[in-house]
């Protein structure tokens, strides 16, 4: 029986052996082809989340005016701007039922760090937000162009 208990060692030398320079090599390749078609489908990404945000960003600032306009019977002034959204305005008119805490937790800047932008009367409805995109002016294309509530 010495001649059994020597070819289980053997048996049990090959399960555990690892894999073949070959073998890595190829996932190696296939890992590589793989990032090679991902990438450049993955690089545009940002922006494109960057616009999303902010159109998500702009939504939750409209939803909260109108909350603001239920309680308070108008939007904000111009002057008061989206800050009375965070803050009890103390210039006229003094909004009768501000909520305490706020309408928002915090005043966001748009993805690329830009103040929103309020307007009270709006150009496209009663109240216009927008963000100016990543150009940070009035205008533009792509990723410059304006995103506001009235898309």
């Amino acid at each position: 029986m010495p001649g059994v208990h020597h070819l289980d060692y053997r048996s049990r030398c090959r399960a555990q052996r690892g894999f073949t320079l070959i073998e890595i090599m190829v996932v190696i390749a296939i890992l590589g082809i793989l990032a090679a078609l991902i990438v450049p489908k993955i690089m545009s990404r940002p922006d494109e989340a960057r616009r999303v945000a902010a159109k998500q960003d702009i939504g939750t600032m409209m939803q909260a005016l109108n909350l603001y306009r239920l309680d308070n019977g108008r939007y904000p002034s111009g002057d008061q701007g989206l800050r009375a959204l965070v803050e009890k305005p103390t210039t006229d008119p003094i909004p009768n039922n501000w909520k305490d805490g706020g309408y928002l937790e915090r005043m966001p800047s748009d993805p690329w760090g830009n103040a929103y932008q309020y307007l009270n009367p709006g150009v496209h409805g009663a109240i216009d937000i927008f963000s100016y995109g990543a150009d940070g002016k009035a205008g533009g294309e792509g990723n410059d162009a304006d995103i506001g509530s009235w898309q």
